[in-house]
């Protein structure tokens, strides 16, 4: 049985997603792939599936309807992925602004002993391609602004390239994960801090998408900055089992 899942969820990703697939299972490891498609109008998961018979056992979809939220998408992939009983779990965007070659480095990072890697844009300066400088210094000062308030250490909270153990996402109560814009991503790094797992950082160039459009907004963004609040007051009565 193959170890490693990357779930990546979609909406409206046509210019990208069969780019996306071809690259990731041409990789040196034998990845396997799930995309959560949130009934893209555009077509996503139709290409997904005529893609399927050329990858089989390897190219898996899950089809939602209706967008639905980054968050939710990604409890259902965790759900699917822990019941496949996949190994390393990781989460990906469709659009390369993730490099797939560095897959394999968030691999190597969680089999060397980390619960959990991120791909982090911050650990060593700023490592990003192509934003304007008002999104660099927002994505930038939103991850000092959790560290802040929440007291963990993470330079890159708001990272959406990960790789997780499956243990982590076994002891975490997926149902307990209220978020599901940006603030989902800081929810779960927090979490898996809190719950004793060794979380590492590794260096990646973020390059913005050249292809499709930015699922960015102010409501994502308000719901992160209030949510981190949130979050701390409420762990303060929340017990976190070691893991």
């Amino acid at each position: 049985m193959p170890d490693s899942i990357v779930i990546i969820p979609t909406y409206n990703e046509k210019e990208n997603i069969e780019r996306m697939i071809r690259k990731v299972l041409s990789l040196a490891h034998d990845f396997h792939l799930l995309i959560i498609d949130d009934g893209s109008p555009d077509g996503t998961g139709a290409i997904v599936k005529g893609l399927q018979p050329e990858f089989p056992e390897r190219l898996f979809i899950e089809e939602r309807a209706g967008k639905q939220g980054l968050g939710t998408a990604y409890i259902h992939g965790f759900k699917w992925s822990i019941a496949h009983k996949y190994d390393y779990i990781f989460e990906m965007d469709a659009d390369f602004s993730h490099n797939p070659n560095d897959l394999l480095r968030l691999r190597e990072t969680c089999a060397e002993g980390a619960d959990m890697a991120i791909g982090s844009r911050y650990v060593k300066g700023v490592n990003v391609v192509n934003w304007p400088m008002n999104r660099v210094l927002m994505s930038y000062y939103a991850s000092a602004y959790v560290r802040l308030i929440t007291g963990i250490k993470i330079h890159d909270s708001t990272a959406g390239f990960v790789c997780y153990k499956r243990k982590v996402l076994e002891t975490i109560e997926l149902h307990k994960i209220k978020f599901v814009g940006y603030a989902f991503q800081i929810e779960m790094k927090y979490t898996t801090i809190k719950h004793g797992f060794k979380v590492v950082e590794i260096p990646i160039i973020f390059t913005d998408r050249t292809e499709g459009v930015s699922k960015m907004s102010t409501h994502i963004f308000r719901e992160a900055f209030l949510g981190v609040i949130q979050m701390k007051l409420n762990s303060v009565f929340r017990k976190y089992p070691e893991g």
